[in-house]
């Protein structure tokens, strides 16, 4: 795959040098391989950049201005995608080349594929903070649970004692029962005055 860069190298602009000075320059530092294309001498390369670049990439004008980029046949954007793509370290992702091993790119995307490493173990790719939000709301349900259980056997056992007292206290006393709690009134004060009685005639026959 080879990257296509389309420039003109007798541009009168100072900010269309300057653009393509930059990528460039950036494309060397990168050691990314790469061939200029003039569009200022070359007919064929002008005509072949206005009709790759996607028209809804072109200015209104119909005619995009260098520099322009390419992968092969594939339109990777303008300067200004270019430096959006710099900017958040996705050169490579913007080019449509594999970033090379060790590269800060590279890792965020091994990242972005399989999560963070932690002692040679990958672990799942999901946010610390909303992993530490699912664990503190899976202790407070935990916690409710237990709390809750034994508030409900302590709320059980007083409505269970509660309708036992009233059982009690409602149970219809029967007829025979009333009248029993009479006679053993009744015997009561004659059982306790026959004894009196028999107590003071054995006295006076002790005295006799």
């Amino acid at each position: 795959m080879v990257i296509k860069v389309f420039l003109a190298s007798s541009s009168g602009s100072t900010a269309i040098k300057k653009k393509q000075q930059d990528v460039l320059g950036f494309l060397e530092a990168l050691k990314v391989d790469y061939a200029p294309l003039d569009i200022a001498c070359n007919e064929d390369n002008r005509m072949w950049m206005r009709e790759n670049v996607p028209v809804e990439k072109k200015p209104t004008n119909g005619i995009p201005l260098p520099p322009q980029i390419f992968n092969e046949e594939s339109y990777c954007g303008d300067y200004e995608t270019f430096f959006d793509a710099k900017e958040d370290n996705a050169v490579y992702a913007f080019l449509g080349l594999p970033p090379p091993p060790g590269s800060k790119e590279a890792k965020e995307a091994y990242l972005l594929e399989n999560g963070p490493v932690e002692n040679g173990t990958i672990v799942n790719g999901t946010d610390d903070a909303e992993d530490e939000e699912n664990l503190e709301a899976e202790e407070e349900n935990i916690d409710d649970d237990t709390l809750k259980a034994p508030v409900k056997e302590e709320e059980a056992q007083e409505e269970a004692e509660d309708e036992e007292a009233k059982g009690e206290d409602d149970q219809p006393v029967s007829e025979e029962e009333e009248e029993l709690r009479q006679l053993e009134e009744e015997e009561a004060p004659e059982v306790r005055g026959g004894r009196r009685r028999s107590d003071r005639g054995s006295r006076a026959g002790r005295r006799g």
